[in-house]
């Protein structure tokens, strides 16, 4: 999988034959050793070698074969048996550190929830402090769950903007003003664990890759939108993350120069300034102001339901004005999804964030606007849907990116 792996070193031999033994028992979630040898190209010894150890560490299981009852005089040799994946063995702790909130959750190994809470931080608080606050949240969560953190492997964390993966620094997360924040070196101190750290669009795109949607797709694109949009995107399981760690900010890309409105990064007519879920109350509070006996001005005076939530509930209920206006955000959408198709011609696009809250709105004038305008007919090949994650993405993302690092050691990721 890796061509770094070439053989000239026993250790690293062994650790990829484990890796594809992890990865085919990820994807094949029951198989026979004789099964596992065939797919992996790997001898019959090398397996029985290998999963003898896997089983030892009590990562794999093996089972009797379940079938219908056969009528027989005698019993032929020994019972067929299957060998599994055992996804309660090991755990990881996910981190998506959102615009005022930080969610964090215990998962197994395959990315299943076991234990989830919730921080909520003001913005304008110092950095140091946040990440006291989410250590001692994590901390917590780990005696929740009643864990030992002998079986836990690490902490993954998706934070916004512009990640330094190498070094595990956020370098610049502007809705937050943070900047050049050595993430993974502070929560690594403090809690003992491995930590690693990336884009928090980039760890859906994994998670979708390697645990949803996308685990049968060789190119995916992942587009998240709230505060923010941005993507993440994965070409035959490996992240693309560009020169400078850059790679995905789609929320950036100019769609209307040089009289489009200024977005928060200095620039004007960014995507983020026709899309975000800013951008949609600020148009929805507009229509209110002139519509006063609307649905969208009787619903705002609801002061305990988020906005955006509001936003969405009116166009359901009929407000047409409302309607057409995210109607045209889907369409503008839709064009920043003509760039990514024409430039990277995808074979899945997943939408997250409130592109997936609001599906119902976005995504059929989104996939109108690709077929029409990308090029030679590329947009009627790809596929657009919401994440298969829902709201759980973000933080599923963060777990996955610690379970392909300290688990399924795709090097390359």
């Amino acid at each position: 999988m890796n061509p770094q792996l070439s053989g000239s070193n026993i250790n690293l031999v062994k650790a990829h034959n484990i890796q594809v033994i992890l990865l085919s028992l990820l994807n094949t979630p029951c198989v026979s050793r004789v099964q596992l040898a065939k797919r992996s190209g790997l001898s019959n010894t090398t397996i029985s070698n290998l999963v003898s150890e896997l089983m030892e560490d009590g990562i794999i299981i093996e089972e009797c074969e379940v079938g219908p009852p056969i009528k027989q005089t005698r019993v032929v040799g020994r019972p067929r048996t299957n060998i599994r994946l055992a996804p309660d063995a090991r755990f990881v702790i996910g981190v998506h550190i959102g615009i005022g909130n930080i969610r964090v959750a215990l998962t197994n190994l395959r990315d299943e929830i076991q234990i989830y809470r919730v921080l909520e931080f003001d913005v304008k608080k110092p950095v140091q402090i946040v990440l006291d606050e989410l250590v001692e949240c994590i901390e917590r969560l780990i005696t929740e769950s009643g864990k030992s953190r002998k079986i836990i492997l690490g902490v993954g964390v998706g934070a916004s903007g512009l990640v330094d993966f190498q070094a595990g620094v956020n370098l610049l997360s502007t809705n937050l003003s943070w900047r050049n924040v050595p993430l993974r070196d502070i929560l690594q101190e403090k809690l003992n664990l491995p930590v690693v750290v990336d884009n928090n669009v980039r760890t859906m795109a994994i998670a979708e890759t390697y645990f949803g949607a996308g685990r049968n797709s060789s190119s995916l694109v992942f587009v998240y939108g709230r505060v923010g949009v941005g993507a993440g995107l994965t070409f035959k399981g490996e992240v693309y993350r560009g020169n400078a760690m850059g790679a995905g900010e789609i929320g950036h890309t100019i769609m209307r120069f040089p009289n489009g409105d200024l977005c928060h990064c200095g620039n004007h007519g960014c995507l983020e300034t026709l899309v975000s879920e800013s951008v949609i109350i600020q148009r929805a509070n507009q229509i209110a102001r002139e519509n006063p006996d609307g649905i969208l001005a009787s619903l705002m005076k609801d002061k305990d339901t988020k906005p955006i939530e509001l936003v969405f509930m009116a166009s359901r209920q009929g407000d047409e004005n409302v309607r057409q206006m995210l109607v045209e955000v889907g369409q503008n959408l839709g064009l920043a999804l003509v760039n990514v198709v024409n430039l990277f011609n995808p074979e899945l696009i997943l939408l997250g964030g409130i592109f997936s809250q609001g599906q119902d709105f976005f995504l059929e004038p989104a996939i109108q606007t690709v077929r029409a305008l990308s090029f030679g007919g590329m947009g009627d090949k790809v596929r657009i849907q919401p994440t298969s994650f829902g709201w759980k993405a973000g933080v599923l993302g963060a777990a996955a990116l610690a379970l392909i690092n300290f688990f399924y050691h795709v090097e390359s990721v």
